[in-house]
């Protein structure tokens, strides 16, 4: 089936329960209002609709080709990124001193979550590029930024992240990727990367990777790692383009890996250096001072996390879309002596699932759009307590988005039957696309371990506690509110924040065993993820219910409501077992090699 953009849900949401409307009232960006929010998410819609879905069956049976060091993206790619980068998507968010349009994290967001729905194979390129914009924003000397940050907003080039290497996946103190200063500002890479999300292809003529690297004199682990910026093609000696692209650089695509998913999208093996030009490695420009390479490659990964979290709306919301049109068409099973088989929405425990696939995907885009708010009121308004809040929100946002997408995903297959189990429905790719998001930018066990050791501790856990005493003013709202609509929403939503206040309090404690808090690291992330969503979608629905007072009958504000109660009361009852599993865990992790004979 067709995509279908769901802009009025994310409207919602961004008003609603994101604080976009705060945000504009706060006068954080100039001439922004509702109607060119609205007018921006709609042409997103359109350009998700009617260019990039077409796009995402046949470019996931057709798959990249690898040649003789080039790859070629599936039929319809270059046409549609050429398309995509003129119409301005790359720029949503950058500076307009770069020629950005300089709106929202929260609007680029939601446009990237459409774009996202509608191919997610044509979506990771640009959440690269768009973070090492970030990247030389923040690091990037004025000679760096001038000559390479005009044409990465625009998307006339695209970029990426190389990090990873045979040897060396999470652990990056085992990265041995050389760089050798050549005298002239320059410096020589040698090395290879692996796992390179789209580090080459047809799309653009020119790549820009920001590769981490050693220089000889380094400190050995992470203390020692540096960024270069090593582009595909060198700065050319024209003066009419600004002298760019010119001669290729030493840097060459060894190989492109055969995935469960993400079939249109390269996935690369890096080879820089080896050609022996150059006196003997690619030409690549330092980012940000020496040793301090890993703190600059954050600022990308970051970003790149609460894209990955996207991805898991993003897949979700294309899941739930195709399950509902197959649910209400599918004709299965009888009811009571009825001779006529029913449509199996009918049936009680296919409304479950399409409710909790539903509930997991708008609660997932609740928290990475009050995320985006958060890096929105931080970078734009300087605001310090909202950094400290996104900085909290990111790894929650990347592990809980990406696997309610796995979750809503797997459950579509469900709802298919074995109709999902084949690849003729379409189901099927939603599950092999999705799966990578609790792999890639970081697994979701090491964001627990940075949640539960350092976004948690961070200034004695203030900013946590300020996030729970905010949200249990959700719930002191709601029971207050319409009891009939929302039932027992608010009560199980208490029980969840109290919960994972509980389990807070039990990792902060004064003492607490290192092992002990990483043995509850995952379950405090799923504890945290699923009562965040849970408040988030309760304050949607208080939203939802004063529009209904106000006269408005929109089933959709029904169907709002409906959904945060179902969460609340089917979903986020999980709670007080997850922080159980948190403070009385541990134990059972310390049986010794004998638990796997």
């Amino acid at each position: 089936m067709g995509f279908k953009a769901p802009v009025d849900d994310i409207l919602f949401t961004l008003r609603h329960v994101a604080g976009l409307t705060e945000v504009m009232r706060d006068g954080l960006f100039d001439g922004l209002d509702d109607d060119l929010a609205r007018a921006l998410l709609e042409q997103a819609g359109t350009f998700a609709e009617g260019v990039l879905a077409p796009l995402n069956r046949p470019g996931d049976r057709t798959g990249v080709r690898f040649a003789d060091g080039a790859v070629r993206t599936p039929p319809g790619f270059p046409e549609a990124y050429r398309r995509w980068a003129e119409a301005g998507w790359n720029a949503v968010a950058a500076p307009e001193d770069w020629g950005g349009a300089g709106l929202p994290v929260m609007l680029n967001t939601a446009v990237m979550e459409m774009h996202t729905s509608a191919c997610m194979a044509f979506g990771l390129g640009p959440v690269l590029t768009q973070g090492a914009v970030d990247a030389l924003l923040a690091h990037g000397d004025a000679a760096l930024r001038e000559r390479w940050l005009p044409r990465l907003v625009s998307g006339e080039w695209t970029a990426t992240m190389n990090l990873t290497e045979p040897q060396a996946g999470s652990d990056l103190a085992l990265l041995r990727t050389r760089a050798v200063p050549a005298g002239d500002g320059t410096y020589r890479i040698t090395g290879q990367k692996i796992f390179i999300t789209c580090g080459e292809h047809d799309l653009t003529d020119n790549i820009v990777h920001l590769v981490l690297a050693r220089l000889p004199d380094a400190p050995a682990g992470t203390r020692g790692i540096s960024l270069f910026l090593v582009p595909k093609r060198l700065p050319g000696d024209g003066a009419a383009d600004g002298g760019m692209p010119g001669a290729m650089n030493d840097v060459r695509c060894a190989g492109v890996e055969h995935k469960l998913g993400l079939h249109a999208s390269p996935t690369c093996t890096m080879v820089f250096g080896e050609g022996g030009a150059f006196g003997g490695g690619a030409v690549g420009w330092l980012v940000g001072e020496e040793n301090r390479g890993l703190a600059c490659m954050f600022t990308m990964m970051n970003r790149a996390r609460l894209a990955t979290g996207l991805q898991g709306v993003s897949i979700g919301e294309r899941a739930c879309q195709q399950a509902l049109a197959y649910a209400r068409e599918r004709r299965q099973g009888r009811v009571g002596s009825d001779p006529e088989a029913r449509p199996i929405i009918e049936h009680p425990d296919v409304r479950r699932t399409l409710l909790t696939m539903r509930a997991l995907t708008a609660a997932a885009r609740s928290v990475a759009y009050v995320t985006a708010e958060a890096i929105d009121r931080a970078e734009r308004g300087g605001d310090a307590a909202a950094r400290e809040r996104a900085d909290l929100l990111t790894p929650v946002t990347k592990a809980f988005c990406s696997e309610a997408g796995i979750e809503v995903a797997s459950l579509g297959i469900q709802v298919h039957g074995g109709m999902g189990f084949v690849e003729e429905t379409g189901a099927a790719q939603h599950l092999r696309d999705v799966r990578v998001t609790s792999i890639y930018e970081g697994t979701n066990g090491i964001q627990a371990i940075d949640l539960v050791t350092r976004k948690l501790p961070r200034g004695g856990g203030v900013a946590v506690r300020r996030l729970l005493a905010d949200w249990r003013g959700v719930v002191e709202a709601a029971r207050q509110a319409d009891a009939d609509a929302l039932g027992a929403s608010a009560p199980r939503i208490g029980e969840a924040l109290d919960a994972l206040g509980a389990a807070t309090d039990w990792l902060l404690a004064e003492g607490r065993a290192p092992d002990d808090a990483l043995a509850g690291a995952s379950p405090c992330l799923r504890l945290f993820g699923l009562a965040a969503g849970g408040v988030l979608l309760l304050k949607g629905a208080l939203a939802a219910l004063a529009l209904q007072g106000d006269g408005d009958t929109n089933p959709a504000l029904r169907a709002t409501v409906a959904t945060a109660r179902f969460y609340a009361e089917n979903l986020a009852t999980a709670a007080p077992g997850l922080a159980r599993t948190v403070t009385g865990g541990a134990a059972s992790l310390r049986l010794g090699p004998d638990v796997f004979a």
